[in-house]
C-alpha cells in the first residue's frame, strides 16, 4: 500500500526528517484518496473534524520521525549522552566516572624533618575536609608544598587560604609533631559532579591510545584513565637542548623549562603513586622527565630485589581568574541576577553546565560566557564580558603549560551600564 507521507532519508551526511508540514500533507493527499474510492470529497480544513484527526496523524508520524533521528545521532560518540554515550564508553572499557574531587597544593610548615604522611587530614575553615595524596618532609626552609583532595566529590570551591591555620582551618591528624600550620596561597582546582557528556566525551577520545606504547598520546590516555585525575597535558622536547618556548606549537607563556630528550606530563588530581605507575607503563626507555613531582615506582616484572626508578610529573599550579560581566540596565533583571550570572559563569568555567572544561595550557575566551549568561532570561542583555588574572580586562588569556585555570564567584562582578 502506498502513502503520500514523506518518509525519513539517509544522506551521506546524516539522517533527513520531513517538514511536519509535509507529513501533514500527506496524511491529508491520503484521506482524499480514500473517500475519493467511494466518490466522497472531503473538505480538508483543520477545523473540521477529518482536519483534527490528519493533525493528530502527522503529529504522531512527526514525533516517532523525531525519534528515530534523535536515536541515530545516539550511535554516534560526537552526539550520544546518557546511558547511550555509557554503552559508547563501555566499547572502550570505560566508565562514567561518579565525580572528582577538588584538588589544592597545601604549604606544610613546620619542623626541618617533619613527615606529613601519605591521608594527612585537614581541615578548611569552611568546614571542608581534605586528605595528602602524597607524602612529604619539611626541608630546612620549614615548608613542604604537598597535594590533598576534598574527601567529598563534587564541585567544592576553595577558595585561596581557606586552608589557612591563620583563617581558623585545622590539622586534623595527630600525633605528628612538628607540623605547626597549613595554608593554599592558590585556590584549589574544583572537583565536579557526576561526569558531563562533554566531558565523558573527552576522555573517550584521548581513551583510543591506551593499548599504544611509548608514544605521548598513550601515555596521556594512561595518566587520563587514573581515577580522580580532572586534567592531563602531555608534550615532549625531542631537541636535543632545554627548551623554553612553544613545545611543538602549543603556546608557553610561562617558560616553562622541558630539558632535552623529554616528556612533559601535567597533571591535576589523582593518586601520585597511580600516575607515576600510568607513566612507567607506558613510556618508553631513557627519556628525560619534567615536573615538580617525583615518586617511586617498582618493577614487578622482577623477582625480589625490584628495580625501582623515579618517576617525574607536574602538578599544575592554579591560576585564579577574574570575570567582570557587563549587562545592560533593564527594570525587570531578576532580583538576584548576580547570583545566577556567578553560578553561570562559574558553570561554564568549569564544564558543569555540559559544556568542555577550561584545561591546563588552554586559551580562555570571554566569548565562552556570553550564552550562559544569556541564557538566564530574555531581558538579559550583556554588553561586555572581559577576564584576566590580575584585573578582568582582557577578551582572551593564554594560559601556560604549568597552569590550571580556576575561578571562585567571589571573582566574578557583574555591573549594569
Amino acid at each position: 500500500m502506498s502513502t503520500n507521507v514523506p518518509s525519513i532519508v539517509f544522506t551521506p551526511t546524516g539522517v533527513t526528517v520531513p517538514q511536519e508540514s509535509a507529513i501533514l500533507a500527506g496524511v491529508q493527499a491520503d484521506m482524499a484518496a480514500a473517500f475519493a474510492t467511494s466518490g466522497q470529497t472531503l473538505n480538508p480544513a483543520l477545523n473540521t473534524p477529518q482536519g483534527q484527526w490528519a493533525s493528530s496523524q502527522a503529529a504522531i508520524v512527526s514525533d516517532a520521525d523525531a525519534l528515530f533521528a534523535y536515536f541515530v545521532s545516539q550511535v554516534d560518540p560526537d552526539t550520544a549522552a546518557d546511558f547511550m554515550q555509557d554503552a559508547i564508553g563501555r566499547i572502550y572499557f570505560m566508565e562514567r566516572e561518579a565525580g572528582t574531587a577538588t584538588q589544592v597544593q597545601v604549604e606544610c610548615t613546620g619542623g626541618f624533618n617533619t613527615v606529613i604522611p601519605l591521608g594527612a587530614k585537614i581541615q578548611g575553615a569552611s568546614g571542608n575536609f581534605y586528605v595528602c595524596t602524597l607524602s612529604g618532609s619539611i626541608p630546612i626552609g620549614g615548608t613542604v608544598t604537598l597535594p590533598f583532595e576534598c574527601t567529598v566529590l563534587g564541585p567544592v570551591a576553595c577558595p585561596a587560604h581557606d586552608l589557612s591555620t591563620a583563617n581558623g582551618a585545622k590539622i586534623i591528624t595527630g600525633g605528628i609533631n612538628g607540623w605547626d600550620s597549613i595554608d593554599n596561597p592558590l585556590a584549589g582546582a574544583v572537583g565536579s559532579d557526576v561526569e558531563s557528556r562533554a566531558t565523558f566525551e573527552f576522555r573517550r577520545q584521548q581513551s583510543v591510545a591506551l593499548n599504544a606504547h611509548g608514544s605521548i598520546v598513550a601515555i596521556k590516555a594512561a595518566v587520563f584513565d587514573v581515577p580522580g585525575v580532572i586534567d592531563v597535558l602531555a608534550l615532549e622536547n625531542i631537541s636535543n637542548a632545554t627548551v623554553t618556548g612553544p613545545i611543538g606549537g602549543q603556546p608557553n607563556p610561562t617558560a616553562f623549562p622541558l630539558v632535552a630528550h623529554s616528556i612533559f606530563i601535567g597533571v591535576v588530581g589523582g593518586s601520585p603513586q597511580d600516575i607515576g605507575q600510568a607513566i612507567f607503563s607506558k613510556k618508553n626507555d631513557g627519556s628525560n622527565m619534567n615536573g615538580n613531582t617525583t615518586v617511586t615506582i617498582s618493577d614487578t616484572s622482577y623477582d625480589a630485589p625490584q628495580p625501582t626508578y623515579p618517576y617525574t610529573y607536574n602538578i599544575a599550579d592554579t591560576l585564579p581568574f577574574k570575570i567582570a560581566v557587563q549587562i545592560q540596565s533593564n527594570p525587570n533583571l531578576p532580583a538576584n541576577l548576580v547570583a545566577q550570572v556567578q553560578t553561570a559563569v562559574v558553570n561554564s568555567f568549569n564544564g558543569i553546565d555540559g559544556s568542555k572544561r577550561l584545561r591546563q595550557g588552554g586559551l580562555v575566551l570571554a566569548g565562552k560566557f556570553y550564552a550562559p549568561v544569556s541564557a538566564i532570561g530574555p531581558e538579559v542583555n550583556v554588553v561586555q564580558i572581559l577576564l584576566g588574572v590580575s584585573s578582568p580586562t582582557l577578551t582572551s588569556y593564554q594560559v601556560g603549560i604549568d597552569q590550571f585555570p580556576t575561578l571562585q564567584a567571589s571573582d566574578v562582578t557583574v555591573t549594569l551600564v
